[in-house]
């Protein structure tokens, strides 16, 4: 199976949430129905980027690796804007 890091940006709070998941486009439903409390506030949210892994493990991995950048301009430079 494979996992995936996903971004997903709120228009709303002009905020950027990074996860991972097996199925992004599915998991993006479930953020924008309110079933995560931390991205509840933020919908609708817009799926913007997406990265592939072959293990669990991995993906998990990059997800902490983008979370530990805390910079805005990474995560929009790795969605391409800008």
């Amino acid at each position: 199976m494979k996992y995936y890091v996903y971004i997903i940006y709120s228009q709303l709070k002009n905020r950027y949430y990074t996860g991972y998941s097996s199925d992004p486009a599915e998991r993006l439903i479930e953020h924008n129905l309110g079933a995560t409390p931390s991205t509840r506030p933020g919908r609708p949210w817009t799926l913007i980027y997406t990265e592939e892994f072959e293990d669990k493990t991995a993906a998990i991995r990059r997800e902490n690796e983008i979370k530990k950048m805390k910079s805005r301009k990474y995560v929009e430079r790795l969605a391409g804007i800008n």
